[in-house]
């Protein structure tokens, strides 16, 4: 009895809300490509929406890059072969991307054909390395991040090595430099070609200036880093910053401040810090055992359904959009409706994804879980260091 007692008391708690957290990420992208879809016949609602979440994407993008970094640190294991870590990695992305690929080149090629220099790079997940506008958005155009979050895992395990072993008192230095590093991006992608133009959303700018800013795997390393030492500063009692909402009230800010600034500041820079102070201010409250509005069974179906709505969405509202009328557009109400329609078909196709593919696959092909993670997805977390003076890797 001893001993179980002093099982539960050492067994981790849950990042509850981070799970729950990460579908507002992807609703957040859904609203920003729905904006832009054109599907409002009242030209003023139409620009009054996409200026709105015009943000929405870049936002809900990078939140992906630093969360993965926090939880991918959070719960690293010292005996953790970097091999059987890769391998539990893949099996977690890869079919649900494999499924959506097949499917969007299946309807690109229906549509008129695609090329193989498309579909190579993006079915071995090495779109994002090409400056080319038709190989990085190729098939399910939002697979591109994938290619960034592989090259993170296949990093992790080096770079695990290395901060981990960085002093408590060091790690403020570190968080900092890295954050001015993703600031100053901008300014070294100045250097870069403002030819060709590429037009998006919400402004217009060289497509090599834009590739190095948003798609490049090792340039967007840098959230995923500052990622791994959020985790750090978190584990070690040493964070100090806001509560889940203030924090997020900032990251609201940031995106209207993302609004005013050059177009490539606003794509990461104006984002990074506070999205850092959410990320950071949701983990506490769950690691003290204060929860948040985000930790019902509701809000963890649907964190755990997450990744795949973010794989169908586009699909979704692109093909929908044929489907219904190509550039067709409707009465405001008649438009949201069809957008509120076109939200659930995602759910439903997403947690489709999930259960035939995502989560089997997960379980075949990566090795039996680990004890300390709990059966139902949620991230789990140690508790908190009080002294902040230990200097040892964190446990799961």
């Amino acid at each position: 009895m001893a001993a179980a007692a002093a099982a539960a008391a050492d067994r981790p708690g849950r990042l509850v809300s981070l799970t729950g957290l990460r579908f507002w990420a992807a609703a957040a992208v859904f609203a920003f490509h729905a904006s832009f879809e054109g599907v409002f016949a009242d030209a003023g609602v139409g620009d009054a929406v996409a200026g709105l979440f015009s943000k929405a994407g870049w936002a809900g993008v990078s939140f992906f890059f630093v969360l993965s970094g926090f939880v991918l640190a959070w719960s690293a294991r010292p005996d953790d072969p970097a091999r059987r870590f890769v391998r539990r990695r893949l099996a977690r992305i890869y079919p649900a991307h494999l499924v959506t690929a097949l499917l969007a080149f299946a309807l690109l090629a229906a549509a008129g054909g695609v090329a193989a220099g498309e579909v190579i790079p993006n079915l071995l997940l090495l779109q994002a390395w090409s400056p080319r506008l038709d190989v990085f958005i190729s098939g399910n155009p939002v697979s591109w991040s994938l290619s960034c979050e592989l090259l993170f895992y296949l990093c992790f395990p080096l770079l695990w090595r290395w901060l981990s072993r960085v002093r408590p008192s060091r790690l403020w230095w570190y968080a900092g430099s890295v954050t001015a590093a993703v600031v100053a991006v901008p300014l070294v992608a100045g250097v870069l070609p403002a030819e060709p133009l590429v037009s998006m959303p919400d402004g217009t700018t060289g497509l090599w200036q834009y590739w190095f800013v948003y798609v490049l795997p090792p340039v967007r390393a840098l959230e995923f880093v500052l990622g791994i030492l959020l985790a750090r500063l978190v584990r070690e009692g040493l964070w100090r910053g806001p509560g889940p909402v203030p924090a997020a009230a900032l990251a609201v800010v940031g995106c209207g401040l993302a609004t005013r600034l050059p177009y490539l500041y606003g794509l990461v820079a104006a984002l990074v810090v506070p999205l850092a102070l959410l990320i950071c201010a949701v983990a506490v409250r769950d690691v003290d055992g204060r929860g948040t509005a985000l930790t019902g069974r509701t809000m963890r179906w649907l964190g755990e359904t997450s990744f795949a709505f973010y794989l169908v969405h586009r699909l979704v509202l692109t093909y929908g959009h044929q489907v219904l009328g190509t550039g067709r557009s409707w009465s405001t109400p008649v438009a949201a409706l069809l957008l509120l329609v076109a939200f659930a078909v995602c759910l439903l196709l997403a947690r489709l994804l999930y259960v035939a593919v995502e989560r089997p696959f997960t379980r075949l092909l990566g090795p039996r879980p680990i004890p300390t993670r709990l059966a139902n997805g949620d991230l789990t977390c140690p508790s908190r260091s009080t002294s902040g003076s230990t200097t040892s890797a964190p446990s799961p």
